[in-house]
């Protein structure tokens, strides 16, 4: 049912802009704006279930926290980045969007390099 809430959210809110888009372009994307905000907090309440079935997964098996708070900030990143880029390539500024892309990407990078250290550690211990 949240599904098509969310749906509808997002087609009453193109409708909108493209209404608005023909007279007023940014009115178009202010309103593009609002609707991607309202689904972004939407999914943000949709984050309490992931969080606690995180928890219950390492409750279950005994896994260091900083990897899942590495996993956790990943999908942060992506989603913030994809979030932005999308508001900027609907407002026309592509080039923004692309930086803001390999922003994120780089960060993405730089946070699991310590997973992946710790990952070819364990195989080292395994082989030797």
């Amino acid at each position: 049912m949240d599904m098509l809430k969310i749906a509808f959210i997002g087609v009453i809110g193109v409708i909108l802009a493209i209404q608005f888009k023909g007279t007023k372009s940014e009115y178009g994307i202010y309103i593009g704006l609002a609707t991607s905000l309202i689904i972004l907090f939407c999914i943000a309440d949709k984050l309490s279930i992931v969080i606690d079935a995180i928890n219950k997964i390492q409750g279950y098996i005994q896994l260091n926290t900083v990897y899942l708070t590495t996993l956790a900030k990943i999908i942060g990143i992506t989603y913030i980045a994809e979030f932005a880029s999308g508001i900027c390539k609907d407002a026309g500024y592509s080039a923004i969007a692309g930086q803001i892309e390999v922003f994120a990407k780089i960060s993405v990078m730089a946070l699991s390099m310590p997973v992946l250290i710790a990952l070819l550690e364990t195989i080292d211990s395994f082989l030797s």
